[in-house]
């Protein structure tokens, strides 16, 4: 079994390196290697039958509708020049400060995770519009990258998060599957609620720290981070408070309607999502294009989401065929120094795989392998979901394949180099690896409020 294993991650991976779609990769390989064992009398082709099923619970899943939902909303605040309102208007009220304009994209980059969730837009808006006035206002080329990528992967972290979303109920079903194996036939549940809350204090940490690295630089090397001498022009077209309070009052009506338990997530994606239309309405920016645009993009979106999911199932159907899971449980039990090198283990898996795949591969293929066996061996399922969202996070910024730097890099001028922009991505590694340590050390960060609120 360990041979067609084997043979199963070698196929996937030569199609995923090939070029295939991602969905198809998964789905066409693991019949290819299911096909070849049938054919040999190893594999039971019963196991397939569980297809039809898998895709029902697939369509009829409630908390996955929040997917498209939050897509929209994140679509229409940035197609709808809401989020570049923001950009300006931060930076009118704090770049005078030295390292205000760093500053003013970290905060930015927190409001925009927190009512967008999408980082690859949310990179290449800040990339286009803040860059270029760090440049002329003479920072540090590799500083301001820096501080562009790394708070451009907020979204990742920070709910509402689409990671989250997917995670959560990735995460929940480990769960369970996790609690029936121990005997427990009653097990908790774990919501997206859950997800959302337990990140909350460490993506809020990891802008603090964003900030006071930024205030370090600028006590350090004050040439990097100079003031804004005087206003920009382009700073004075929206006012400060008109372009912070629409936002921030999205950030509340979503969040605040899940924490007061008026919402559950699915339905704050909702509120989310008639919110940005209010607020692209009043800005009178809901034109038929913008209209036709965000539903497009969200289509195509959730489409992918969604057929990279089946193809999943499929690959996690003929996996456990093969008697994967037994495998990878007795892989994992069987390390030295039990359940911390286990855990390391994995999570040195997912930010290598980070480098290659996007987070739907890595949430969608590793986890629901290797979380129920890590919860087996003690572990909290919000926490490691919170740190499963970190390190893909980091993953997400680190040189030399992260994403978000490649997204950067579409948008950046030719004097920028891609050594800059890796450069400055670095030290913002370190602090991202800085929280998870933390987190290992003290996980009540982010078990202490989902405990709080849910019981």
């Amino acid at each position: 079994m360990e041979l067609y294993i084997a043979l199963l991650l070698a196929v996937v991976g030569v199609c995923l390196f090939s070029g295939f779609p991602v969905a198809f990769a998964l789905a066409g390989g693991a019949l290819m290697v299911a096909g070849i064992g049938h054919l040999l009398g190893d594999f039971d082709t019963s196991y397939l039958g569980a297809t039809p099923s898998r895709l029902y619970g697939i369509m009829t899943n409630e908390t996955l509708i929040a997917v498209p939902l939050f897509v929209f909303m994140g679509l229409l605040l940035e197609r709808g020049k809401i989020s570049e309102g923001l950009l300006i208007a931060m930076g009118r009220l704090f770049g005078k400060m030295r390292g205000g304009l760093a500053i003013s994209v970290c905060l930015v980059g927190a409001i925009l995770a927190a009512s967008t969730g999408i980082v690859g837009a949310t990179v290449v808006t800040m990339g286009l519009i803040s860059l270029p006035v760090m440049l002329r206002h003479h920072y540090h080329p590799a500083l301001a990258c820096g501080v562009i990528t790394a708070s451009g992967t907020l979204g990742q972290i920070i709910p509402p998060s689409i990671v989250l979303v997917i995670l959560g109920d990735v995460i929940s079903n480990a769960n369970q599957k996790a609690q029936l194996s121990m005997g427990n036939f009653s097990p908790d549940t774990v919501s997206v609620g859950d997800l959302f809350f337990g990140a909350l204090l460490p993506g809020l940490f990891l802008v603090v720290i964003y900030i006071a690295y930024i205030i370090a630089i600028s006590l350090i090397k004050p040439d990097w981070t100079p003031a804004v001498q005087k206003e920009d022009p382009a700073t004075t077209t929206t006012s400060v408070w008109q372009a912070l309070v629409s936002p921030i009052l999205l950030i509340f009506a979503v969040l605040g309607s899940i924490l007061a338990g008026i919402a559950t997530p699915t339905e704050a994606a909702a509120v989310g999502a008639g919110g940005a239309m209010l607020l692209a309405f009043f800005k009178k920016s809901m034109t038929p294009e913008l209209w036709r645009d965000a539903m497009t993009q969200t289509t195509r979106i959730t489409c992918m989401v969604f057929v990279i999911l089946i193809g999943a199932s499929i690959f996690s159907l003929v996996f456990r065929g093969f008697g994967g899971d037994d495998v990878v449980t007795e892989a994992l039990k069987s390390l030295p120094g039990g359940v911390i090198t286990a855990f390391f283990t994995v999570m040195l898996l997912m930010f290598v795989l980070g480098f290659f795949l996007d987070f739907l591969e890595i949430i969608f293929v590793v986890v629901p392998i290797v979380a129920p066996v890590l919860i087996q061996l003690g572990m909290d399922p919000i926490w490691l979901g919170v740190m499963i969202a970190v390190n893909l996070q980091t993953s997400f910024l680190t040189p030399p394949f992260g994403f978000a730097l490649f997204y950067l890099r579409g948008v950046v001028p030719e004097s920028v180099s891609t050594g800059t922009i890796y450069r400055g991505a670095i030290p913002f590694v370190a602090l991202q690896i800085l929280v998870l340590l933390a987190l290992w050390f003290f996980p009540a960060a982010a078990t202490w409020l989902p405990h709080k609120i849910y019981g």
